[in-house]
């Protein structure tokens, strides 16, 4: 058996085909190109956040409620890859970002982004959701018409609520038209706080 079929072995060996972080294994893993998916959490003003990041970029941020890591992590593995990883140096940058953002000194991401979670027109709106200004707000309109489809607003409203990146791709910047807030992933209080936050930093 071969250094690199002892490393797979171990990050398949995992329950679910999630592996917790034994020492040395993230770097052994990533030098013989077998960890596809790294995770982290992070704490913060909206609550725990669950991160995953590919070697493409960062690929899904989740809102942790109770027990729900495993379910996120569950998904994950199914959709990209079973071998992933608990490597929170691997997403170093994301979190730091994202804690520059919610203290108010951050108001544009510089992440490298995976979108394969997306495709379609899905994709389409979630890219013109990405494109709205920091302190700004659209409407399920509006991101539907830039994304190709004028009439296609509940649609837009369905690709929002399946954002895999929220906060990054801030859909929370998207209100209902005549400045409703709307639904929101992470629930309405979620979506109020992070708008309130872009608020106080663009004072």
């Amino acid at each position: 058996m071969t250094p690199e079929d002892s490393i797979e072995q171990e990050l398949r060996g995992a329950p679910g085909g999630v592996a917790a972080e034994p020492p040395g294994l993230v770097e052994a893993a990533y030098a013989a190109g077998l960890l596809d998916v790294a995770y982290a959490e992070l704490d913060s003003p909206v609550g725990r956040l669950l991160l995953a990041t590919t070697p493409a970029g960062l690929v899904r941020i989740a809102y942790i409620d109770g027990d729900g890591e495993e379910a996120v992590l569950q998904d994950v593995a199914a959709r990209i890859s079973p071998r992933v990883l608990a490597a929170p140096r691997q997403l170093d940058e994301p979190r730091r970002e994202l804690d520059q953002y919610f203290a108010g000194t951050r108001r544009e991401f510089e992440l490298a982004l995976d979108w394969r979670l997306m495709s379609g027109f899905t994709e389409r709106v979630l890219k013109a959701t990405a494109a709205i200004p920091y302190g700004s707000v659209s409407s399920y309109r509006e991101v539907a018409a830039a994304a190709g489809s004028p009439r296609g607003s509940r649609a837009a409203g369905n690709a929002l609520g399946s954002n895999p990146l929220p906060i990054v791709v801030p859909c929370h910047r998207v209100l209902r038209s005549g400045g409703a807030i709307g639904g929101y992933t992470g629930g309405r209080d979620r979506k109020l706080a992070l708008l309130a936050i872009e608020r106080g930093g663009c004072e």
